[in-house]
């Protein structure tokens, strides 16, 4: 049916799909860890309802949520932040970060 020559390209085929698959979900669990450091570290250094507010700003602006929790993590590994981060605070956090990177421009034309 298969020659010999055959069946070793279709081993090695399969030793590499299973490699691959192999390094994807090594990678896939790495990530997960990673998150999960990151969900404790913020965890303790944001209120409940400044959480809050970061999970519903990453639903809508998942950049500005990203950029956000590396800075705050950031500050947290520095030891610059002495208590938790309040939902106020966060607020002007966001807003400033905001302003920085988002520059709407809005051009009306009547025809």
């Amino acid at each position: 049916m298969y020659d010999d020559e055959e069946m070793e390209a279709i081993r090695q085929r399969k030793l590499a799909q299973l490699q691959k698959q192999q390094a994807s979900n090594v990678q896939e669990e790495n990530q997960a860890v990673l998150d999960a450091q990151k969900q404790a570290i913020l965890r303790q250094i944001l209120t409940e309802e400044a959480r809050q507010r970061l999970t519903n700003v990453k639903l809508a602006r998942p950049q500005l949520a990203e950029a956000v929790e590396l800075r705050l993590i950031q500050l947290s590994q520095q030891n610059t932040i002495s208590e938790k981060i309040s939902d106020l605070q966060l607020k002007e956090i966001l807003r400033k970060l905001q302003g920085q990177k988002r520059e709407t421009k809005i051009n009306i034309r009547r025809l």
